[in-house]
């Protein structure tokens, strides 16, 4: 057990993962972890197995098998979802499958893909791919730009943009375009570069972590049918140190909520709404892949304060966080392969 500032303790739960990506805790108190190479596994609170029937996934670049979340009535549906880079016409494309996960949970029943996004290419970047669950009972997909900026702004394809589905698959009626033509009606946001986190705080209010490039790492706050500006917008400059569209601001276009220069590489993300840590309550924290620390941020209405930064040496490149019914904040440190429980000694 190790110590991180603040007395909380940190605990190696999982170990000897490959290139772990996702994780969802379940109500028997083992867990479902993915591994970005194709792989789910069933932990028992011991041991791991590999769960059989999981989509077959396009396992390169920064695609693979990536989120895993539970639906919000697992104890009767025993629902799964699960996005990843499918195999496609063209390449790969970030898609949706929901399965049953079987009551001995050695496998996965009745797996079937729920959305698949419009196109298909051969880059390995920017899948995204983070799926929550509302409180409305809608599923919310992020998608990244897939490395082509200028598809972030056509809402004809799903690239870069936030997307909102019924949990069969269908649209719902009350989606910003539906009706509309030459754009897609899954389409909620749009003109986002790389979600990879995202979560509901206790208002409802829709959030997300977000790959900028070079010093535009960003924190949103998520409106229906909104414009995030990339890339015609952003506090990043390219890789090479060129600018980035027409500067920071233009009207029409959000402004983020936090944004990080030094880009820190952000993934996984959480509210935290727990009673382990109350003094936490309402906070964010956001993994860093780059730096190796979970950064706390402060929300204070529409906007959000990085106040702390978790650093220890168990903390090697945050991938997803999620909260326990316990309140302890469990993490997957992928640079390791190891899943980690914060929580109080």
């Amino acid at each position: 057990m190790a110590q991180a500032p603040g007395g909380v303790s940190l605990t190696a739960m999982i170990k000897g993962l490959d290139t772990p990506w996702g994780l969802a805790l379940l109500p028997d108190g083992g867990a479902l972890i993915t591994e970005r190479d194709g792989a789910v596994l069933y932990w028992n609170g011991a041991e791991t197995r590999a769960l059989a029937n999981v989509p077959a996934v396009v396992a390169r670049g920064q695609g693979g098998l990536l989120d895993v979340t539970l639906a919000r009535d697992f104890k009767q549906s025993r629902e799964v979802f699960l996005t990843y880079a499918k195999p496609v016409r063209g390449g790969a494309a970030t898609a949706l499958a929901v399965a049953r996960l079987s009551n001995d949970a050695t496998r996965f029943e009745n797996l079937r893909d729920i959305f698949v996004m419009s196109t298909g290419d051969s880059s390995g970047r920017h899948f995204g791919s983070r799926v929550v669950e509302a409180p409305d009972g809608t599923l919310f997909i992020t998608i990244g730009d897939r490395g082509d900026r200028p598809s972030a702004q056509d809402r004809a394809r799903h690239n870069g943009s936030v997307i909102r589905i019924n949990r069969d698959g269908s649209v719902p009626a009350d989606n910003p375009f539906v009706g509309q033509a030459g754009i897609l009606p899954e389409i909620w946001s749009f003109g986002h570069r790389n979600p990879q986190g995202t979560d509901f705080d206790a208002q409802g209010r829709m959030w997300t972590a977000e790959h900028g490039a070079r010093g535009g790492d960003e924190v949103n706050l998520i409106k229906r049918g909104a414009n995030f500006g990339w890339p015609v917008i952003s506090y990043g400059r390219h890789y090479i140190g060129g600018k980035i569209g027409e500067g920071s601001v233009k009207p029409g276009m959000e402004q983020p909520a936090h944004y990080w220069d030094p880009s820190m590489a952000p993934s996984g993300m959480i509210i935290y709404g727990g009673d382990m840590f109350p003094e936490w309550r309402g906070d964010m924290f956001v993994g860093s892949l780059k730096f190796d620390y979970i950064s706390r941020l402060e929300i204070t209405a529409d906007q959000a304060r990085e106040v702390e930064k978790i650093q220890t040496d168990e903390t090697e490149r945050v991938r997803d966080l999620v909260e326990a019914d316990d309140g302890s904040i469990w993490f997957i440190a992928a640079g390791s392969g190891t899943v980690y429980r914060m929580a109080r000694p």
